[in-house]
């Protein structure tokens, strides 16, 4: 059975400023994130922001990718989005990650956004897996 949604979006930062994150695993390659719609997610027009889709998907993502790596940390090197729907306030998203390949020092996916079980932005990426040394790290991390 899939793990329950867990809030990611602890430290403070561009997420966590805009209502967080929500993220689980599902299989070593499948992942699903989640968040509300709230009014400054909103553009003129009084649909969401593409910007906030675009940044939801990255972190999302990302988070996957991350994962999938076995917790290294990893960069974006390419996002290709295609906006196909749209979603308004209140509104809850919910992103679902496909690792299609990883390699040493790269990750392949695709990623669909889903508002009331319609597809409204799908994305396919490319991060890379970074080989950080613990001392580059700094203290405690």
């Amino acid at each position: 059975m899939p793990n329950n949604f867990e809030q990611i979006s602890l430290k403070q930062g561009f997420m966590k400023h805009n209502g967080g994150l929500l993220f689980r695993n599902i299989s070593d390659t499948e992942y699903e994130f989640k968040s509300t719609i709230n009014e400054n997610h909103l553009n003129a027009a009084g649909i969401t922001h593409g910007g906030y889709l675009a940044a939801l998907i990255d972190a999302g993502a990302g988070t996957a990718a991350h994962r999938s790596a076995v917790n290294a940390p990893c960069v974006t090197i390419s996002l290709d989005l295609k906006f196909i729907g749209s979603s308004k306030n209140g509104d809850e998203i919910i992103g679902k990650v496909k690792i299609l390949k990883k390699t040493k020092t790269l990750i392949f996916l695709f990623c669909e956004l889903k508002c009331s079980d319609k597809i409204i932005t799908s994305a396919s990426g490319v991060w890379k897996i970074l080989k950080i040394k613990p001392s580059k790290l700094g203290p405690g991390g």
